[in-house]
């Protein structure tokens, strides 16, 4: 639609005004006329187009009615400043002219643009520019929350009103406006960019301080909006010339903030001396702020990461083995950071932000906060690797907070509608239970605000621990949907020991050598334990049916894997031995807590089982000693490790939602 504005013309006298390229000016003929008026007729510079409403042809002059009125546009800016004109005439009769009015036209050409079609290019006032439509025919400029540090002071780049590199540069949005007409504005009129108050905690903009000379320092930019900065005075150069600016996000779309903002761009003009300047014409830019993406298993793995403590050599060993062959970087994270923290996996989570022009990783420190509290912060947030976390100040924090229950699906198909970068699963207390250990709303809160991978409720407080990863996972498979979901099942573990006895093993021993051993006979005799294995299949049985209904699953998606759990005092569940769906994932090589179980021919009967089951998706199997060091603390391999992967091919942008 097309931008009018109204202009008052006052017969015996002369006018000057503004017109800015690509709307229409207005005047109200009538109400300009002096008394006794009932003729009009109009005179006009070349470049200046009009028209006159109701809509007539006849010949000048015209009769003068209530509701007559002349809307003119030029088509280009203009070379000097009052260099166009309209003139009104007015009659009392055919040869009684009353009175003049004329009205003196500069023409100014002004556009501020950004990157609407998401094609790395800002093209010039794309009519879309004001506004976000998702999809792949959509349309809407995107903006990267600066989170990642390329200062020295390890302080993410979005909470400084400063660029620390040029470097950072890239890691914001360019907008420019784009003016052309003569070589001063007329006196008075200024243009300025503005934003709300709420828009201005939620991003930054900067610029160059010293117009047309080149860049030679980083302080060479200044930040002119955000913050405490609601209104900048833009310099008008002349001519045809482009002001370029930066953009940051400063906050991930959350509670109370969907992630859209706008920034304004207005003409001002002024009234006379005493009086405010008002706006004549106000141009709008829309950008959406890129969501935090998390990356399921399926996606290539680039680097692994682990902690070294005084007593987990042989799960070290392990990793180090796998990730040597597999070829995946390992990075270990010390005692002198980890502090003697070492679960990994529950206290951060990798995922990240994309535009068209780049993207980059960024860790999700859980509020948590163990002894490996300073890893994210310290040792993960650098240049092009960004941070952010969610710190609850109304409740309290409990297990479930670890990340360790922060999971997501790979792409899925339900019910005709598309995930196609998964969906988040998160565990929680059963839906009716008045009491219950749940994650922090602040977590929850910011996972359901990125709308992309719209979260799922699991039950995962019948755990001790309470995490979705001690009963679930994914691994990729060359059929189906692309990967299978492997789930611990007690009832498998069950006709794995009842397959043993009936086949005469039944004095086989698990943990051999340890002074938990235990024989196959003395497992399948012990009622309380089939009681308590029959409670967590049932819990286990929920979640199936939670997830084949929200990820569009049907059991031939998903491999039961012998697991039994044991209960603690509060009825809560553990894992009885290493919990082998508990594993680390690296492409088509999986690490597996070594579940110590009966030997048969010199075998374990529950890695044989575990191969058979997956061996034939071409998945290869690696069982990682953890039974000390992680098992007996109730955490295993996944536990204890995180993987950091390729951000998906597909644009988040290109969702239909």
């Amino acid at each position: 639609m097309v931008q009018q504005r109204t202009e008052r013309l006052e017969a015996g006298r002369t006018s000057r005004a503004v017109y800015v390229v690509g709307t229409e000016m207005v005047v109200d003929l009538h109400r300009s006329a002096p008394p006794g008026s009932k003729l009009f007729e109009i005179q006009c510079t070349p470049a200046v187009k009009y028209r006159i409403t109701p809509s007539t042809k006849d010949p000048f002059p015209l009769p003068l009615k209530a509701g007559t009125s002349l809307i003119f546009t030029m088509d280009k800016a203009s070379k000097d400043v009052n260099d166009n004109k309209v003139s009104v005439t007015y009659f009392g009769n055919k040869s009684e002219k009353l009175d003049k009015a004329i009205l003196h036209l500069t023409a100014l050409d002004i556009s501020l643009d950004v990157d609407a079609d998401r094609d790395g290019v800002i093209e010039k006032n794309n009519p879309n520019k004001g506004s976000w439509k998702w999809g792949p025919d959509g349309h809407g400029a995107i903006l990267l929350v600066n989170c990642d540090a390329e200062n020295y002071y390890k302080v993410p780049d979005s909470e400084l009103d400063k660029i620390s590199k040029r470097a950072d540069l890239k890691d914001m949005s360019r907008m420019l406006l784009r003016t052309s007409g003569p070589a001063e504005l007329p006196k008075g009129y200024k243009l300025t960019l503005h934003i709300s108050k709420s828009t201005a905690e939620n991003i930054g903009v900067f610029q160059e301080r010293t117009a047309g000379i080149k860049i030679s320092s980083i302080s060479d930019y200044s930040p002119v909006l955000g913050r405490d900065k609601l209104c900048h005075i833009v310099e008008y150069k002349g001519g045809t010339s482009e002001v370029e600016f930066y953009v940051e996000g400063r906050r991930f779309p959350d509670e109370g903030f969907k992630g859209l903002v706008t920034i304004n761009l207005s003409l001002l003009e002024p009234i006379s001396k005493g009086f405010p300047e008002v706006p004549i014409f106000t141009d709008i830019v829309m950008f959406r702020v890129a969501p935090w993406i998390m990356t399921p298993n399926t996606l290539n793995p680039v680097e692994v990461f682990v902690c070294s403590t005084q007593d987990n050599f042989q799960f070290l060993k392990g990793m180090r083995s796998l990730t040597a062959r597999t070829g995946y970087k390992l990075n270990t994270c010390f005692q002198y950071m980890n502090r003697g923290d070492r679960w990994m996996q529950d206290e951060l989570e990798f995922g990240y932000i994309q535009a068209p022009h780049h993207g980059f990783p960024v860790v999700f420190d859980s509020p948590r906060d163990g002894d490996l509290k300073d890893f994210p912060y310290k040792e993960l947030m650098g240049p092009d690797f960004g941070y952010v976390t969610r710190v609850s100040l109304t409740e309290n924090v409990s297990s479930l907070d670890s990340f360790g229950n922060l999971e997501v699906s790979p792409p899925v198909t339900v019910n005709g509608r598309e995930y196609p970068l998964g969906r988040i699963l998160i565990g929680c207390a059963f839906p009716t239970a008045t009491k219950g250990r749940n994650m922090t709303k602040v977590v929850q809160d910011f996972l359901w605000a990125q709308k992309v991978q719209e979260p799922i409720a699991l039950f995962s407080d019948w755990l001790f621990v309470g995490h979705v990863d001690e009963f679930m996972s994914f691994v990729p498979a060359p059929d189906r949907k692309g990967f299978r979901l492997l789930l611990a099942s007690p009832d498998a573990g069950y006709k794995v020991f009842r397959r043993l006895q009936k086949d005469g093993h039944g004095k086989a021993k698990m943990f051999e050598g340890m002074k938990e051993e235990i024989s196959v006979d003395d497992i399948l005799s012990n009622p309380q334990l089939q009681e308590a294995n029959d409670f967590v299949q049932s819990c286990i049985d929920w979640n199936r049916d939670v997830l084949k209904r929200e990820l569009g699953l049907e059991d031939a998606d998903i491999i039961d894997l012998p697991i039994l759990f044991n209960l603690m005092k509060d009825m809560r569940a553990v894992a009885y031995y290493p919990d082998m769906v508990n594993m680390i994932v690296l492409g088509k090589n999986l690490g597996i807590p070594k579940p110590y179980g009966p030997k048969v021919g010199g075998r374990c009967a529950l890695e044989a089982e575990m191969c058979s089951l997956v061996e034939g998706l071409g998945l290869s199997c690696t069982f990682i000693d953890d039974f000390a060091s992680y098992h007996k603390l109730l955490g295993e391999v996944h536990c204890g490790s995180n993987v950091r992967r390729e951000p998906f091919a597909y644009k988040w942008w290109n969702m239909k939602l």
